[in-house]
């Protein structure tokens, strides 16, 4: 563990935790706010959940921990990294000693922050709470993480008024809950300031590939790992096929159960040409190779919410989401992780201008860039 020391006199302490790299783009905008706020003292504390891609969003943001647990190991179960996380963070809260502590959406991160906040008994706000899909398995275990740290939560920030509906729907009291707006919107609009006049490079893709038509896809669901993974590369290998002319870019995430079967059917030998395997892209290349796609293949939560903003449809590899509003909205579809499905809705995309541009001009459910602003003043109340 590493630690900087420092405090503020006669200031609220705020401790923000968070561990993977989507918690770290949606919690760097409330960071940034917080820091820039009289009156509070803001503390940084990372488990490193996700230790690399933890580290990339840290330095794009120009973010510095003043905790680092470094809770990654090889192989860590999650009964193994729960058990470390929890003992860990509550010897950081006792020497610590916030007023709050925030945290962000659904990880094991955000579960142990909640749990060793109630044990120590701090108050603990809930960034991006009351998004359910209503099915404990799937996302699994993020489902099951979300609705616990419900229970424990004394400020809940929901991002939409059907985050807030479901909350009411569990016996959340109605003035602890707070519509704000998605802080991953925030992020995005940070994150395209910083790359209107850099253009970054896209490690390991040539520049000519974001010239043209390109699909981008992103996976690591744990409900698909095996077969769903086995068939949603089956099903990019036939698109890849089908649509020579089209790109198809895959940051592939360093998990074992995703790297292998995609190395096995995409890559190799026997891969397609248009078939791009990169590493996992820091952000602000990766909101360019957004912004460059013709459409978005993922299972990620984080890039439904952030897509539409940017006029581009998704297609979602789940048979359920927690962020029903941007279906509704016609900005997202649902796909399953079956091959037959997935080639059939891309491949009317790709072919339909009709149908590309209905999903392509969508509204975005998800925000307004001013989300962190009101999650930072509704702690002050708190606070107050």
């Amino acid at each position: 563990m590493r630690a900087r020391a420092g405090g503020g006199r006669g200031k609220k302490k705020v401790a923000v935790i968070f561990g993977t790299r989507p918690e770290a783009i949606k919690l760097a905008p409330v960071v940034l706010e917080l820091r820039r706020t009289p009156g509070i003292c803001t503390r940084v504390c990372v488990t490193a959940q996700h230790r690399s891609m933890l580290d990339q969003v840290l330095k794009d943001f120009a973010l510095r921990p003043d905790t680092d647990l470094d809770l990654m190991r090889p192989d860590q179960t999650l009964a193994g990294l729960t058990a470390g996380a929890l003992q860990a963070l509550d010897a950081y809260l006792a020497r610590e000693k916030p007023d709050l502590v925030l945290a962000q959406g659904d990880t094991t991160t955000v579960l142990c922050a909640a749990l060793a906040s109630f044990y120590r008994r701090v108050p603990f706000g809930h960034v991006e709470a009351g998004l359910r899909s209503g099915d404990l398995r799937a996302p699994w275990p993020e489902e099951a993480n979300r609705v616990l740290a419900t229970r424990i939560a004394a400020l809940h920030f929901a991002p939409t008024a059907g985050a807030r509906a479901n909350l009411l729907a569990e016996g959340v009291p109605p003035a602890s809950i707070f519509v704000t707006g998605n802080t991953v919107i925030d992020a995005m609009f940070l994150a395209l300031r910083r790359i209107a006049g850099s253009r970054p490079a896209v490690p390991g893709l040539p520049e000519s590939v974001l010239g043209g038509r390109l699909v981008l896809i992103t996976g690591h669901r744990r409900e698909n790992f095996g077969e769903g993974f086995e068939s949603i590369c089956r099903a990019v290998a036939a698109l890849a096929a089908r649509f020579p002319a089209v790109r198809f870019v895959y940051p592939v995430h360093l998990n074992p159960n995703v790297l292998a079967p995609v190395r096995r059917i995409l890559g190799g030998p026997a891969g397609l040409s248009n078939v791009h395997l990169i590493e996992p892209l820091s952000y602000l290349p990766f909101v360019r190779l957004m912004q460059a796609s013709t459409l978005i293949l993922t299972d990620s939560g984080g890039v439904q919410e952030e897509a539409p903003s940017l006029g581009k449809p998704v297609l979602v590899m789940r048979e359920v989401t927690e962020r029903p509003e941007a279906v509704q909205a016609g900005t997202v579809r649902l796909v399953g992780s079956g091959k037959a499905r997935i080639v059939a809705a891309v491949s009317k995309l790709l072919t339909d201008e009709a149908e590309f541009h209905k999903m392509a001009r969508a509204h975005n459910p998800y925000g307004d860039g001013k989300s962190a602003g009101r999650i930072v003043r509704h702690c002050l109340r708190f606070l107050k």
